[in-house]
């Protein structure tokens, strides 16, 4: 099996919610379009006559509640998740809304009934396909099949592995990362950094300012979630509660302060991605609430130095990594087992690394909260990253908790389920659930909600 090459800032990246598989990642494949369609030939430029993109799988089935035609719209308007208006989707709102794309030697129209819904079940091989054909002279002069893979990755058709550089410490498991800490002596933070290093060409210095900023944008979606009140976009009509879970914590001789706290965090940044604002995808945006809560926890509520979020952050990443690889973070293939759940089990890995324990024990406390995430379903009510993703945030920030708690607690020569095993199962069980359990909103609470 070929090692982990994922960079840090591909598992953690800045875009708009709600969703990275249905936003971040049709954005990306809007834009990569746009420069697909301006490298043609001259000639044929000046045949184009529109453009149209159907979105198949859970794109489809889903993606009007997540905005995934007004996030392929905006990358063809030129626009990309880390740098996009914090309010481009709602601006994108108006389905007849005619808007001009400049393709250098002719200027075509373009608007969101240029993107349709297809099939929900098809061929390709990933469900969240996107097809991009740009059309003119009576033909089609242009056409690209991408796919969102989960988390905001983006691949296509003909698309192969980008060359980087190798790790210096290569690791395709858990089984053989432990044994290249072990034959290299080092620290699970300085092997991921000089992986990173290597991978990615970058210094240390930019890698630790690229994950300060990320640190940053997580916490301003905890506080602007804290400060901000009212109704949630979409068809439910769901009121933000972060606000209120937060002011009953401070409640004088109120009980499990501590627990009510750290819940108003998580359901502050999942309603801030659920608003479609900024996000870090950790892994994925559906999941964007988890590592925030528990990361505000360490700096404000125990005191932790920066230094310490900073290399548990990279622990994190190192169970991300190793989920991604050898099983999926998408909701599409595997169930949010694979969001929330893995967002938990890297939670947990964060907690125990960034207080001082051994690689052993933050690896349990991952494997302890992935083992309690198996089997779960994604079934988003209306589509929307609402009804139960809000709230799953929570539960995967307290599970977090809860597993560093035992992990640190135990003695880990007596835990006997290694994190591998965890991640093959999620694996397995992701491939036996049933089609309806994948961010299709066809089954699960997604029904029971309509049929009430």
């Amino acid at each position: 099996m070929q090692p982990v090459k994922t960079s840090l800032f591909e598992l953690f990246k800045i875009g708009p919610g709600p969703s990275s598989s249905h936003t971040i990642a049709p954005m990306r494949a809007g834009n990569d379009f746009l420069a697909r369609c301006k490298a043609l030939p001259t000639e044929d430029l000046r045949l184009a006559e529109r453009i149209q993109v159907r979105l198949l799988g859970s794109l489809s089935a889903t993606g009007k509640g997540h905005g995934s035609d007004r996030a392929a719209l905006g990358g063809l308007l030129g626009h990309v998740p880390e740098s996009c208006p914090a309010d481009l989707l709602d601006r994108l709102a108006e389905p007849a809304e005619p808007y001009r794309i400049d393709l250098g030697a002719v200027t075509i129209p373009l608007s969101r009934t240029d993107v349709v819904f297809g099939a929900i079940h098809h061929k390709h091989p990933y469900s969240n396909t996107m097809l991009f054909r740009l059309h003119g002279g009576g033909r089609v002069l242009l056409e690209q099949e991408y796919y969102s893979v989960g988390g905001g990755f983006l691949q296509w058709k003909g698309w192969a592995e980008p060359e980087t550089g190798s790790p210096l410490h290569p690791y395709s498991t858990m089984l053989e990362l432990r044994a290249s800490l072990a034959g290299s002596g080092l620290r699970l933070h300085d092997l991921i950094m000089r992986n990173e290093q290597a991978v990615t060409g970058r210094g240390e210095r930019e890698i630790v300012e690229g994950l300060d900023q990320l640190v940053e944008v997580m916490l301003s979606a905890v506080d602007n979630g804290l400060n901000t009140e009212g109704v949630l976009p979409g068809s439910i009509g769901l009121n933000r509660k972060a606000p209120t879970l937060l002011l009953r914590s401070c409640e004088k001789g109120i009980r499990d302060r501590f627990l009510l706290e750290l819940n108003s965090y998580a359901v502050a940044a999942a309603e801030e991605n659920a608003a479609g604002h900024c996000v870090v995808t950790a892994p994925t945006a559906g999941a964007s609430g988890v590592l925030p809560a528990v990361i505000k926890v360490m700096l404000d509520g125990f005191k932790l130095p920066r230094m310490a979020v900073r290399r548990g952050l990279m622990a994190a990443a190192a169970v991300g990594f190793l989920c991604k690889h050898n099983a999926s973070i998408a909701g599409a293939e595997v169930g949010c087992q694979g969001e929330v759940g893995v967002a938990s089990s890297m939670a947990a890995a964060m907690l125990a690394y960034g207080f001082g324990h051994d690689f052993r024990v933050a690896e349990n406390a991952a494997e302890i909260a992935l083992e309690h995430h198996l089997g779960l379903t994604c079934d988003p009510v209306d589509g929307l990253v609402q009804i139960p993703c809000i709230e799953r945030n929570a539960m995967g920030a307290v599970k977090a908790y809860n597993a560093y708690l035992i992990a640190a607690a135990e003695l880990p020569a007596h835990h006997v389920v290694d994190l591998d095993r965890a991640v093959h199962a999620m694996a397995e069980t992701g491939r036996d659930m049933n089609t309806k359990y994948k961010e299709t909103s066809r089954g699960g609470l997604a029904v029971s909600m309509v049929n009430c």
